[in-house]
């Protein structure tokens, strides 16, 4: 297994604490220096835009229950810089980059292209690692003008907006591929029966698209309209970039790999039928570039909630890592509330790694692949640093090496 570890930087009060904004930034920067240190790979770190808080007081809230800001990472790059400066051997990682905000895939592209030149003026090694999407909330997006156009597509928005997500991936791929383009040369996107979550929602929009003649496919107008361009700089190194996409729509995830070598994000409460249905896909359809498909490609993350604290007995660490889990879990779906399908979370697996080191390793061995990457997420509602660094040490020392077949192989117990 390859651990991560994902960090959220979520300004929300926790047991009536609430740090400031630097406090929270110090902590975080503690806690990468010490994940660093541990020998975790990469620290994947949330982005999220505009205030959660303020978009509440708007006609349609996407997370009213929410308190404090979701995240205050808005640029991984600004952030990406600090991290290696201030560290040694870990990568970093977007999880994920919204394509739509900061000027769309045009600037995200010249974006990337500045500061892998800047980076490898100081790094031959480490990668950045972008994920990108088209973003969770929608109140972020359209106040980066991604809206629809017409009463038609603000009808059967989801379904268009992922098309404009797909011409998005298209630009953003096409210019870190360092070609020259104009939106003429950009694909167009139709709206097609599998695009729709049932047959009756597809022959209402083919009746509402094309009411004289019911297509087999609608043609979507381009989002992006432009000249011909060609990002600066171009001199970057591809090598230091490792590409991620956000999305389990299966005809998403073959299109960007026509393209650059794109791998694909695992959402927490991904059902295990779908995970393996991705790593079969990918294995036909991943970009030549980047050799063979791996199961680690596809990072998961998992809440984890570990005690080893010593002046507890086992028993007691198990309940207290229970206790723990729980309050932290029903006030994160209680603040997610009508913005998560209940049926997803109510098929999802149980993903939380929860007790002792102990039960957290014979957790691990039913639920996860012996070559799966783990997003490892400590910071879940926690804003007690020191504890959380303490728990990132206890899972390294006391977890990882039951799962390091480069050092021990597996034990009895562990073995498939």
């Amino acid at each position: 297994m390859q651990f991560d570890i994902f960090f959220s930087l979520s300004h929300t009060p926790v047991n009536g604490n609430l740090p400031s904004e630097k406090v929270l930034l110090k902590n975080f920067f503690d806690q990468v220096k010490a994940a660093d240190q541990l020998g975790y790979e990469t620290a994947w770190i949330a982005e999220s835009h505009l205030s959660s808080q303020t978009q509440k007081k708007n006609p349609h809230p996407v997370v009213p229950h929410w308190q404090g800001e979701i995240g205050i990472n808005t640029d991984i790059f600004q952030l990406a810089h600090m991290i290696f400066d201030q560290t040694h051997q870990i990568e970093v990682g977007s999880a994920v980059m919204n394509l739509f905000t900061n000027g769309g895939p045009i600037a995200a592209a010249e974006r990337v292209a500045t500061f892998l030149s800047l980076h490898e003026l100081r790094e031959q090694n480490r990668r950045l690692k972008i994920g990108f999407s088209a973003g969770r909330f929608e109140y972020m997006s359209r106040a980066y003008g991604v809206l629809p156009r017409n009463p038609l597509e603000e009808k059967f928005w989801p379904m268009v907006k992922n098309q404009f997500f797909s011409e998005a991936c298209e630009i953003f791929l096409k210019l870190l591929s360092k070609k020259e383009i104009s939106s003429q040369d950009i694909s167009i996107r139709y709206l097609e029966e599998d695009n729709f979550r049932s047959p009756q929602e597809w022959l209402q929009a083919q009746e509402a698209f094309t009411p004289k003649n019911h297509m087999s496919r609608i043609p979507i107008d381009k989002f992006y309209e432009f000249d011909l361009l060609k990002i600066v700089p171009q001199n970057f190194n591809l090598n230091l970039l490792d590409l991620i996409i956000g999305s389990h729509v299966p005809h998403m995830q073959i299109e960007v790999n026509k393209h650059l070598p794109v791998k694909v994000f695992n959402l927490s409460i991904t059902k295990p039928e779908i995970i393996d249905a991705t790593h079969h896909r990918m294995q036909a359809h991943y970009h030549k570039d980047g050799g063979e498909w791996q199961r680690a490609y596809m990072p998961r993350t998992t809440f984890v909630f570990i005690n080893e604290q010593k002046n507890l007995s086992p028993k007691q660490r198990s309940q207290k890592a229970r206790e723990e889990a729980k309050l932290a879990l029903s006030a994160y779906w209680t603040a997610l509330e009508g913005t998560v399908d209940p049926k997803k979370i109510q098929d999802a697996s149980d993903n939380a790694l929860i007790g002792t080191a102990e039960e957290i390793s014979e957790q691990m061995n039913k639920r996860f692949h012996e070559d799966d990457t783990l997003m490892l997420w400590f910071d879940f509602f926690n804003h007690d640093s020191k504890r959380l660094i303490e728990n990132m040490q206890a899972f390294k020392e006391k977890v990882v090496p039951q799962f390091d077949t480069k050092k021990r192989g597996y034990p009895d117990f562990l073995k498939r």
